[in-house]
């Protein structure tokens, strides 16, 4: 799979000295499932292994949705792929951070659940008007309990991202640049001109000095790999619960989930 001739679920092109690397699954608001994030791992190995490459733009296809997470679809207490919870995801989000480039996130719509830990992960983010950020996971019997929280309050503080996980309430692009979860914010007509402006910028830099300056940013987080990979076993076996199936269930039943009958 390491010919991107062969995706399915992503679009990767190279543009300039940008490689974008586009989840390609419209239909589901860009929700991925194991084969998406296996291919999302290529991606960025190709991009990190290619010198003509000065920075990498995530993002998603068409204009309603970046990433809204895993695919509740492929989801029965165990996810449709490999990895402890059948998804790769401590995977792709340990790439993002340790890939020698910048990576920007074009938020083009939802960056809901997973895919707001995605955004979360980039080091840069620009984000159309009416793109919206939140968390799902207590409202479908899921967490995130690692990058997805603890480094979220590095960005927007502790509190906020306590909100942000118990509340799952949904933030609009400019709530989320005030509360330091976004850079920039612009019209969707605008968005490609942005983003383009700011990889053009970074194809001008030291690629040398760039990959220096994130290692040292991410030196001081990186504490935060351990209570993510800590936290994914945790999560496996809260997936065999009754209550976390609950969660899913309700969702594919367009329902209100009834998680405290299985509480003990």
């Amino acid at each position: 799979m390491t010919d991107p001739k062969q995706f399915t679920d992503v679009i990767y092109e190279i543009r300039d000295r940008a490689a974008w690397i586009i989840i390609n699954r419209p239909k589901v608001y860009n929700a991925f499932r194991a084969r998406t994030l296996d291919e999302l791992i290529h991606a960025f190995q190709l991009a990190a292994n290619d010198r003509n490459v000065a920075s990498i733009v995530l993002t998603g296809a068409g204009e309603k949705a970046f990433c809204t997470g895993g695919d509740q679809s492929a989801h029965e207490g165990q996810y449709d792929g490999r990895g402890v919870v059948g998804l790769p995801i401590n995977e792709i989000q340990g790439l993002i951070r340790d890939v020698p480039k910048p990576v920007i996130a074009r938020v083009n719509g939802f960056a809901i659940g997973g895919g707001n830990v995605l955004a979360t992960l980039c080091d840069l983010t620009i984000a159309a008007e009416h793109a919206q950020f939140g968390q799902v996971g207590p409202k479908v019997g899921s967490v995130d309990a690692g990058w997805g929280t603890a480094f979220l309050a590095r960005h927007v503080g502790d509190k906020k991202a306590r909100e942000i996980w118990y509340l799952n309430e949904r933030y609009t692009a400019e709530q989320a640049r005030e509360m330091g979860l976004v850079n920039k914010v612009v019209p969707m007509a605008q968005l490609d001109a942005a983003v383009k402006d700011w990889t053009d910028k970074l194809a001008q830099r030291s690629p040398t000095a760039l990959a220096l300056a994130k290692r040292s940013f991410n030196a001081d987080s990186d504490n935060i790999r351990g209570i993510s990979n800590f936290a994914l076993h945790a999560v496996k076996l809260f997936y065999d619960t009754a209550e976390s199936k609950e969660g899913v269930a309700a969702f594919n039943e367009k329902r209100d989930p009834d998680f405290h009958k299985f509480t003990r």
